[in-house]
């Protein structure tokens, strides 16, 4: 998991260090060029990331010339009016809108709010569903982990979306209508996007974030991450669109979410949110802004983000997290993994025991079994001590180290397979 976010005082007392060294190394001659540093083999490695690079990335501004349809820039961030994009839909605009936001995603501050996006009587309805969804979940004494948080710290929901549908039908027709959610999804990850939910509420006293990225590779410490490709780097932010509604009013203290605008468009950022100065940086310099209850805030999963914390009295901060996926993440075939690594293992062991060098057994495990965790059912398979749950590649890798017997292996496969399902 993360270490805590420094706190404000500590990090005011570093930023001025901080800030002098970067600019230092910025006026040095460098063969590197600032915002790609060097490559090995095409991997990106952590000691290349420089708070320099960073820096002259945010030196780039959010013109509001450049995005006809926006009514204002605060912060940096692009504010939209709901009635007025609506509007501008009616008119037959939409290639226009959704080439605006893109540009705003990719070239851009990476963020944008639209006010009034949601009715209070939708958000009203859905949140009654939530609190009787909330009051079931806590009866059954099941324990809560939260990515990036500390587990119990806050209230979350996994899995809202078909929670909602089958709790409330008429009120998850009435909120995903929504045109303007829509909008964002179909412009970023064009058609078949597949939506999924996690609505969050951290009570007064909660502790915010640390500064990160988001999925995919946000969810990988950086030692994982860099094993990826460079190239793998700049296609992830385009898998996924990350969304937040807010289903309460939110003034500042109450801990909305903090954000680095322009942040996205570094290279190594993946690796380097998880470096101390530029945790201290985000710290000291992130933006913040207020949202009412029916905002949706759109934002490129690769912008240095991370939730506030709560020091209000009496808000109970409620936002509900969109991830939307592109439609392509998916293999042409279906694949019963699971019979397949049951039928192989013998017969992989017996290759290992007859002189198979174990780096060519790595290849077989990699092209029988599934080695990535999600999708998966986040209230059975909790996000407790890390944020992604073994893989079935961990397994059938773990069961060759220690020779485990297969039908044990099997019982151990069922269970994990059972967690991937949604009820």
């Amino acid at each position: 998991m993360l270490s805590g976010r420094p706190g404000r005082s500590q990090a005011q007392s570093r930023r001025t260090t901080l800030q002098a060294a970067a600019e230092t190394t910025m006026s040095q001659p460098t063969t590197q060029p600032r915002r790609n540093p060097s490559l090995l083999a095409g991997r990106l490695r952590p000691e290349d990331c420089r708070l320099a690079d960073l820096l002259e990335i945010l030196r780039d501004t959010t013109d509001l010339a450049d995005y006809p349809t926006a009514s204002t820039v605060e912060h940096s961030v692009l504010m939209y009016d709901a009635p007025a994009l609506r509007a501008a839909l009616a008119e037959g605009r939409s290639g226009e809108i959704e080439a605006e936001l893109v540009r705003a995603w990719s070239e851009g501050p990476g963020i944008v709010v639209i006010r009034g996006a949601f009715s209070g009587e939708v958000i009203g309805r859905v949140n009654a569903a939530y609190d009787r969804i909330l009051k079931q979940e806590k009866e059954t004494g099941a324990p809560k982990g939260d990515h990036f948080g500390e587990p119990g710290a806050n209230d979350r929901i996994w899995n809202a979306l078909e929670k909602l549908a089958v709790v409330d039908p008429q009120a998850f027709v009435d909120y995903y209508s929504n045109d303007l959610v829509a909008l964002g999804a179909r412009a970023w990850l064009g058609p078949g996007y597949q939506v999924t939910v996690q609505p969050n509420i951290v009570r007064p006293g909660g502790k915010g974030q640390t500064v990160h990225r988001d999925y995919h590779l946000g969810f990988m410490d950086s030692e994982q991450a860099a094993r990826f490709p460079a190239h793998v780097h700049a296609l992830s932010p385009a898998l996924t669109l990350q969304g937040a509604v807010a289903h309460v009013d939110m003034p500042v203290e109450s801990g909305p979410t903090l954000y680095l605008p322009h942040s996205q468009k570094y290279s190594h950022g993946y690796l380097a949110y998880w470096l101390p100065e530029f945790q201290d940086y985000f710290v000291g310099e992130h933006v913040q802004l207020p949202l009412a209850l029916g905002d949706l805030v759109w934002f490129n999963p690769a912008l240095m983000h991370a939730a506030g914390t709560n020091v209000s009295v009496d808000v109970q901060r409620m936002a509900n997290l969109l991830q939307v996926s592109s439609a392509f993440g998916r293999a042409m075939e279906t694949v019963d993994r699971q019979r397949v690594v049951t039928a192989i293992y013998p017969a992989l062991l017996a290759a290992l025991d007859a002189g198979m060098p174990r780096h060519l057994a790595d290849n077989v495990v990699a092209a029988s079994a599934e080695g990535y965790a999600f999708p998966s059912n986040l209230d059975r398979d909790q996000p407790v001590g890390g944020m992604a749950p073994p893989t079935q590649a961990d397994l059938l890798r773990a069961a060759v180290e220690t020779r485990l017997p297969p039908a044990e292996l099997g019982e151990q496969l069922a269970l994990q397979a059972w967690t991937k399902l949604s009820h």
